[in-house]
């Protein structure tokens, strides 16, 4: 059994998130991908467009002094979703983040058009970044 094409496209997205590669991220994030962060923190919200999504990304780097790690568990896809399990580490002002969640994303053409975070804790979450 092969893989879903969506996961190479999430893998992609996610070596490039990595390393911060920004013209690959552009390439598999849609120009009008719309980026859903749940939650009451400063980084909640619905963030519209890949130049306002890829500000939340860069918030995220700028808030955790460059220390936000996300490591992936598993991927798993159909033509419908992609959901990725992750794990999240990071440091900020004397706060730890050590913490699972997932993204659920839809893919089309090869290409991110929409993506829900969702933090197993979603209050300690934004009391991190608070």
């Amino acid at each position: 059994m092969t893989d879903h094409p969506n996961i190479a496209v999430f893998q992609r997205a996610m070596a490039a998130f990595a390393v911060g590669d920004m013209e690959t991220l552009a390439e598999v994030f849609h120009p009008d991908v719309v980026w859903h962060n749940a939650g009451h923190g400063p980084l909640a919200g619905d963030f519209r467009g890949r130049e306002a999504t890829f500000a939340l990304f860069q918030r995220e780097f700028q808030m955790s002094g460059g220390t936000y790690r996300p490591r992936l568990h598993d991927v798993l896809a159909n033509d419908e979703h992609t959901v990725a399990l992750l794990h999240a580490t990071a440091s900020r002002e004397g706060k730890e983040l050590d913490m699972d969640y997932a993204i659920v994303f839809h893919i089309r053409d090869g290409r991110i058009i929409e993506a829900w975070g969702l933090w197993s804790d979603q209050r300690a979450y934004d009391e991190f970044w608070s």
